[in-house]
This record gives structure tokens, sequence and C-alpha cells, in this order.
């Protein structure tokens, strides 16, 4: 019997000829190998079960015309069909009434409960269902011919306009294959991943039944139930609740709460593995005693709660008996970790000592090796080119500035050209041996600062600077290869976040002040010109017919005159601009002519815009405009095209800015030298060994240089997969320090800001989200073709000085400065500085406030600032010399801060250090709420990357 309005068709006809493959993907379902894998359960850390898309179907019309309507779906968060407007509300958080949840487990322990049930299609499920309910064999007709209608789905695609699935009778004659088209061309099958399945709920009042009918049924293997739900997947669950009219809107709720009941990650857990109707009722228990109520009155129950910034965790939720699984057996053998969830020092195979000389080297090298290949093949995405254009500008830019600082502070003994061909050589060598090619080379400020001191050492006692520089050089090698065969590089362990925060913010800060003093420094070069200032004033002079040029016939005003209100008093004489004054045969005169007084006023204006431009674009990928694919576009491009604008209101604007400067000729700066360096030169034999101590001094700045950059960047949330290299990467520092030297070129280790803007522009985010999740952080894209790229294009970059020259400098100083804030924005360091200047009302609610007493963090940041502040001025003081102790001290000042703080609070504030993580309980150090970096966004303990955004972390 067919009630009106009803359309019936025979699933099992319509999708007996569909390969499985067609159920698992459309033409636009797979999602690329960076999309998460399960985005639900795997991200959650629970279980590998597939992920669950949940569709609510309500049956409405009664008594008139009965029709399926799809009114709610459900991934990780609740969507809402808003009649109206004819379109999907935006994900929000659900929330229910608890008489929902009581009436649903009353229904569901009188009702019917199939599980592993065999049925592979629509038909035969909807037949076992009304066979073993208790309906007459009329009302068991009606209710299949019920349950066999099509139901409307409302798909939203491309178009503006909402399409809905009718379930007229008059569409009956339309091709049977429609359906699945449209299932195939649904756009929220690009978010679902591979393997996704999919649950039923139907839900609705139906006059003819006399008392409520509740079915919930596990089908035995996952079957495509015809157009049932609006994704085409095959469906694992499949629950039914009907029922005689009744007041309010009961049944509906019922099926929200079973449809909210399935989207949890332990219920579905359970109910996947439920043996019989005891076990499905324990997991609702369970759900049950983990709701949080909100009490009437003090929530508005229209309003929509939306989804967090990052889920919580599951693993606490997990069923008893899999913890039982997990417990003490997984502990016993699990590495140990720190507070923020990430594996102790202990743990990373590349810190535990071998015992053996250059053990550790060895076990790098053998472990890199196996993933040599990959690190080209890897490289093969579109994401790479973008961080190739990126990196290079800021490599250049960092070549020129620091080559053009090295050249003042050693007289022309090495510049510019130096710089750019060291840094080609250097930086292609280690991108090829490295065992961490995402490191980035280049000259430092703390290096630089030394080679000041080299140099004014060698000219204060008349010494030959190069070769004494040579034997320098030799000495740190020799040291540095000391360190290495004896597995230093192990000693990382004490380099907590305390070190590694004072390093960054000192490197970040060498930034900052290096581009805006840069910028300061063209206002003097090209001052602005205002009326009465000297250089004000110029006129067009034009030959008198007799060939003599016009002469004055006044005399000229007094001082203090505005020269603009005097009489000119001369013959043949306009105020013609220069060009135009030239073009009519006349002859500019005056201290005005050839000066530009706009150019102080556009550098700054692109400075700024370089600057601002680029920080705006980095954070479109995070705003609610434009498609997520062209956000992602433009933030990955966000420098790129931040230059290029100001390259464009540059050439815009037609001003003589000054502009990147590369070197013309192949040839030593410093006239009459070679390529090679001379052992001695002028100098004493002795002074080869005497160049041991300053050397000794070098390589501890090495060490610390290149190892708390090599710290920051083998992070374990950065979730690199190939390992890290310190041993390896020492090694070749120390093989380039001897190269370099013997070529007279600048000593290179590893930078922080650029390094850590490398890893930003290669972060990889998964793109199957489920709505209203966002991106998952999967990791960075290991490879080491992009480093390669980099440092080719810098040594050809000689020979592009018709193409580079038409880019502005204070764009670069811009670019500069946006690296440099971005990297000192990353730390936690500068989120406890913002507390100090904060009222505690205004203060954010974060963890570490929760469990710190607040004039405790104040006392730990404003250690930090005095230590941060003590470097600088000894960078910046004649004093430099000790700058690499004083970098080292850090690790002192760190220990000696557990006699101040309890380790409960170092816990929080920082990172415990070894011997103290073995000394102390692990328990006794346990907040009393633990969570796992990535509970919230404003975990200030979390190093996670955001990147430097370089929210990347330093982060």
């Amino acid at each position: 019997m067919k009630l009106p309005g009803q359309e019936e068709f025979d699933v099992s006809s319509v999708y007996e000829n569909v390969p499985t493959g067609e159920l698992d993907s459309g033409p636009d379902s797979g999602p690329s190998p960076d999309s998460s894998s399960d985005t639900g359960n795997r991200e959650l850390g629970v279980s590998n079960d597939p992920l669950l898309f949940i569709q609510l179907n309500e049956l409405l019309g009664w008594p008139q015309a009965l029709e399926w309507r799809e009114t709610g779906r459900w991934v990780l968060f609740e969507e809402k069909v808003e009649v109206g407007a004819g379109r999907w509300s935006a994900p929000h958080v659900p929330t229910l009434a608890l008489p929902s949840l009581q009436e649903l487990r009353s229904l569901l322990a009188e009702g019917l409960v199939l599980l592993d049930c065999p049925a592979q299609s629509l038909l035969e499920l909807v037949e076992q269902v009304t066979r073993l309910a208790s309906l007459s064999p009329e009302l068991r007709g009606q209710l299949q011919s019920l349950l066999l209608q099509r139901p409307q789905h409302l798909i939203q695609t491309t178009s503006t306009r909402p399409c809905w699935r009718s379930a007229h009778p008059r569409e009956a004659f339309h091709d049977e294959e429609a359906p699945l088209k449209e299932q195939r061309q649904n756009p929220l099958r690009q978010k679902l991943p591979e393997g996704a399945e999919a649950g039923a709920v139907l839900a609705g009042e139906l006059g003819f039944l006399a008392q409520p009918l509740g079915a919930f049924v596990r089908l035995q293997d996952p079957v495509v139930l015809g157009p049932l739900n609006e994704v085409l997947l095959p469906s694992r669950f499949f629950c039914l609740f009907l029922g005689p009219p009744t007041l309010g809107r009961s049944y509906h709720e019922m099926g929200r709460a079973m449809a909210i009941l399935l989207s949890d990650p332990q219920f579905q857990w359970s109910a996947r593995r439920a043996s019989n109707l005891h076990d499905l009722l324990a997991a609702l228990d369970a759900f049950l005693e983990e709701v949080i109520l909100l009490p009437p009155g003090r929530w508005d129950l229209t309003a929509r709660m939306p989804p967090p910034k990052c889920l919580p965790l599951q693993h606490k939720r997990l069923p008893s008996q899999t913890r039982e699984v997990k417990g003490p057996s997984a502990r016993r053998g699990a590495p140990a970790e720190d507070r923020h969830g990430h594996p102790a020092h202990a743990s990373s195979p590349e810190l535990q000592r071998t015992g053996r000389l250059f053990g550790g080297l060895v076990q790098d090298v053998r472990r890199k090796a196996s993933w040599y290949p990959s690190d080209f093949l890897d490289a093969l995405h579109p994401q790479c080119f973008s961080a190739v254009l990126y990196i290079y500008l800021a490599t250049i830019t960092n070549a020129i500035t620091f080559g053009g600082l090295l050249g003042e502070a050693t007289d022309g003994a090495q510049g510019v050209l130096e710089s750019f061909l060291g840094t080609a050589v250097a930086g292609t060598a280690f991108c090829l041996m490295a065992g961490q090619p995402l490191t980035i080379l280049s000259s430092t400020g703390p290096v630089l600062v030394f080679e000041r001191l080299l140099f004014s050492f060698s000219r204060d006692y008349s010494l030959d600077y190069l070769p004494f520089r040579l034997w320098v050089g030799i000495w740190v090698a020799t040291f540095c290869l000391v360190l290495v065969a004896t597995e230093a590089s192990v000693l990382v362990h004490y380099f907590t976040h305390f070190t590694e925060e004072g390093f960054c913010a000192l490197i970040s800060l060498i930034f900052i002040y290096d581009a805006v003093s840069k910028m300061l420094s063209l206002t003097r070069a090209y001052p602005i010109q205002g009326p009465g200032s000297p250089a004000y004033g110029c006129f067009c002079q034009y030959p008198d017919p007799g060939g003599n040029e016009s002469q004055w016939i006044r005399t000229k005003p007094k001082d203090g005159d505005d020269i603009m209100n005097m009489d000119l008093g001369l013959v043949n004489a306009s105020l013609l601009p220069p060009p135009e004054c030239a073009r009519r045969g006349g002859h500019p005169r005056g201290p005005g002519c050839h000066t530009a007084p706009d150019i102080a006023l556009l550098s700054l204006l692109l400075f700024l815009t370089s600057f601002l431009f680029a920080m705006a674009l980095k954070q479109v990928k995070t705003s609610r405009f434009l498609p997520s694919m062209m956000r992602k576009v433009l933030s990955d491009f966000s420098s790129v095209l931040a230059i290029l604008l100001g390259c464009g209101l540059d050439a815009f604007l037609g001003l003589a800015t000054p502009k990147l400067t590369v070197p013309r000729e192949f040839k030593p700066t410093l006239p009459g030298r070679g390529w090679l360096v001379s052992p001695f030169g002028a100098n004493p034999w002795w002074l080869s060994v005497a160049a041991a101590l300053p050397a000794l001094l070098l390589s501890i700045l090495i060490f610390m240089d290149q190892q708390i950059t090599a710290v920051i960047l083998n992070r374990a949330e950065y979730r690199l997969r190939k390992g890290a290299g310190f041993h390896l990467d020492l090694f070749c520092v120390a093989m380039l320090m001897l190269l370099t030297s013997v070529l007279g070129l600048p000593w290179y280790v590893s930078t922080t800001v650029i390094s850590l803007a490398h890893m930003d522009s290669l972060r990889r985010e998964s793109r199957a989200c489920a709505p209203g999740e966002p991106p998952s952080f999967l990791g960075i894209r290991e490879q080491r073709l992009t480093g390669l790229v980099v440092f080719i294009l810098t040594g050809i970059s000689i020979f592009l000085a018709p193409v580079l020259k038409f880019i502005p400098m204070p764009v670069l100083y811009g670019i500069f400065l946006y690296m440099g804030v971005a990297a000192i924005s990353s730390i936690q360091f500068m989120k406890r500085v913002q507390l100090l200047l904060m009222p505690a009302k205004h203060q954010p609610d974060l963890l570490l406030l929760r469990h710190v007493p607040l004039s405790r963090v104040h006392l730990f940041t404003v250690i930090q600032l005095a230590c941060l502040g003590l470097l600088w001025i000894v960078k910046s003081t004649p004093a430099a010399i000790i700058f690499p102790i004083m970098l080292l001290g850090l690790v002192g000042v760190r220990k000696a801060l557990e006699w101040v703080f309890s380790p409960q609070e170092l816990l929080w504030l920082d990172e415990l250090m070894p011997e103290k993580e073995k000394s102390i309980p692990e328990k006794g150090l346990e907040p009393e709420h633990s969570y796992s970096g990535s509970d919230s966004k404003d975990l200030e303990l979390m190093y996670q990357p955001k990147a430097p955004e370089i929210n990347i972390s330093v982060n």
C-alpha cells in the first residue's frame, strides 16, 4: 500500500553495478596525500575507525502528504537546514535537552537492536526491521512503503541556488542514476577522507502507529543504502524512531540525540564493538556521565556555540577496556614525555651517546642515507616553489645587508661579492650533506660581532687580517671536530625553552634593529626637504641674446629672508623644473636642482607597505573571506606578493629610491688579493698558535648558535619524520668554516629566523576537513631541493644585476622587519611580556596562570628580560669578545633558577633539565589537571608551529 506523495525505488537495481572504488571516491572526492587520514578519531587519538558521517532525515507532512526531508547532519559538529534561507547553517557544537536522551534510552531498551545485520540493500534492511517489529501485515506494508520513499536532500553546489532533490511522484520517470550522480558531485564529499562511512537516523511522527517504534541497526558490512544519504558513502548504522503524534518535537529531538551520540568518538567506538543491548546502553550511560548541563535561564537556547579552535585529545576518555589494554604494559615501554606531551630529550635517538669516537656522526649518516632519495622527490610540490621565492629573497637581502656591514667592519677586506659567493657555496654544500637540510646557513649578528672584533685586533696590532682569520678558522674547525668526535651535541639536553627563547629573541631583535636602522639611514642620506632648508630652491637660467648668461640685477636678500619670496632679479630666468628647463635650452641653477625631496618619504612608505602587506596576507589563511584555496595561496606567497607590490608602487611613482645592488664583476672586493688566502702573509709564525685562543671563544659561539637553532627546528611538535642530525650538521659547519677561511669568505652558521621562515613556508596541513574543523597540522615538507635551489639562485644572482636592480631596498628592509616581528611574536616569552602590561582582569584564561602564581610568572619573565638586555649590551660594546661565554651563561642561569622556582613551577614555565627529570618521580610533577599541547590554542607552554607565520615556533 502506498501513502500519498510517495515514490518507491528499487535500491538494488540502482546500485548493484556500482564498483566499490566509486563508493569511496568520486571525481572530486579523493583527498590529497596531505589530507588527514581520519579527520575525526585519528586526530583525536581514539582509534583507527573510519570517520562517520551522520544524517538526520525527518518525516514531515502528516497527515496530508508524508515526505522524508533531511534536517541535520553531523561529522564532528552539527549543521542544521535553515529552511527559510535554503542553506546549511554554520557548523556548531550541538546542544540537546536531557529528557531527549532519557527518552532515547527508554526507547532503545524496549525497541529493536540488530547488531551485525547481514542486509545488502535498503530493501533488505527495511524488510528485516519491519518483520521483527510487532506490526500487523497492513501496517507493515505501509511502513515499508514509507521507509523506501526517496528523501529530499539539500545539496548546496557551487552555484548560489541550493538544490533540493524532490520526492514528488512526477519525477518518477527520471533517470534512476540521477541520485548517484548528485551524491557523487556533492561538495561535502571532498571534505571527507577516504574510507569514511555513513549513519542514517530516521525520525518522525506517524499517525497510524499506536505505540513508539525504535530500531538500532549496525550492518555487518557497510552498504550503500541508495539515496538515503546525501553523500555517496557506505552506511554502517541505521536508526529509526517513529511514533504517534505528541506535544512538542520529541521524536525530532530523539533523532538529534541519536545522531549526536553517533558523532561522539567514544560512543561510536563502543557502538562498533557492542555485542548486545547491554553494551549499547552502557555506552549511552557513559556518555550521560560526561554530559555537562547548562542551568536554565543562563543560556540563550537560540545561540549556537562555535567550534573550538583546537579539539581536545580523547585518549583520557577511552573506554575502560581500552585503557586496560593500553595501560601498564604499554606505558612500561613508552618513552617519557615532558610537560607539553612531547617526547623527553632522552627518547631522541639522535641525542643518545654511543660511547665511540664519531659514533653519533656515523649514526646520523646511516639514518639520513635511507631518506636521501625522498629528500628530492618530496620537493615536487607547488608549495616548494613559493618557499624558494620567499627564502631566496630573504637570503639575498640578508647577504647584501650583512655583506655591507662586513665591508664596513673590515674596511673592504670582505664585501657583498664575498657574501653572495660564500652564501651560495656554503649553503649548497650544506643542503647536499647536512642532517637537517631545512636549516638555512647565513651570516648572523653574533658572528658578525666577532668578525668586527677580530679585524679591530688585527688593525690595532698591525697584523695581516685574512691570514690571521685563516688560522682562527682552522682552529675553530679543529675544535668543532673534537666536539663531533666526543658527541658533545648531546649537551643540547640542557638547552631548555629558557635558553632557546633568549637566543631567538636576541636574533629576532637583531633583525628588527637592522631593518629599522637601515631605514633610518636612508632618511639621513635623502633628507626630507622643506621651505627654509639650505638645499631648497632651483631656477632655470637662459643665456641672453648675445650668448652670455643672464646676470643678477639686484642684490641678494638679507640673511633670514625666505628664498621663495625674493625677487629673482634675473634676466631670462624662470622656475621651470630642471628637465623642462634643459629641454628649452636653459641651465638649472640652485642647490635644490639635483635633490629629490620625496625619496625619504616614499622609502618609508615602501618599507611600511611591504611589512604590513606581508603581515596582513599571512593572516588571510585564518580569515573568513575568499575560498580556502585562494586564502592558502595568498598566505603562502605573502612575502613575494608584498615585494611585488612594493616594486610596482615604486615603478608607478618613478622616484629614484635606492635599489638592490649586486656585484657586476666576479673578483674579490679587496684589490690585489686572490681567492686563496696565504697562511702567513706578513704575520709571524707563532700567531698561528696564538689564534687558538680567539678560536676557542668562536667555537663556543658557533656551537651555541648552531645547536640552539637545530634544537628549535627539530622540536617534536613539528612532526618531522626523517629525524635530526646534530652531529652531522656540526661536522658540515666545521668543514665549511675551513673552506670559507681558505677562500676569505664570511663564516656561516644556521640562522634562526630565516630557517624558521623556511619551515613555515613548507607547512603541511590537512585538506579533507570536517565542516567546522580547522585544518590540522600534518608536519613539514622535509626535503633538500628548496634550500639547494635557493643557494644556487643566490650564486647566479651575481650575474642577474639587470633584473634585481629594480627591487627597492626599503621593500627588502620591510621583509626583514616582518621576519623579525613574526619570529619574536611566536615565542611564549613575548606572551608573558604582554602579561606584565595587562591588568589581571583582562588577562586571558591561560593554563599557565591556573597553576603558577602571577607574581612568579612575572619574576621568571623579568629574569629573562634582564638576561636578554645583558646579552644586547655585551654585544653592542667592546666587551663583545666575551659574548660567546655570556650566551653559554644562559644555561647556567637556567640551572640557578632551580634554587628560585619549584620543579612544579619550572614544569609550567619552562621544562625540567635532564638530571632533574631523573631525580624527581614523574608522578610528583604531574599537574593536577594535565592537558595535552593541542587542548587550547593559547597553551602558552606549547611551542607549536603556527609559524613563524613564523608562528612555527619557536613556538
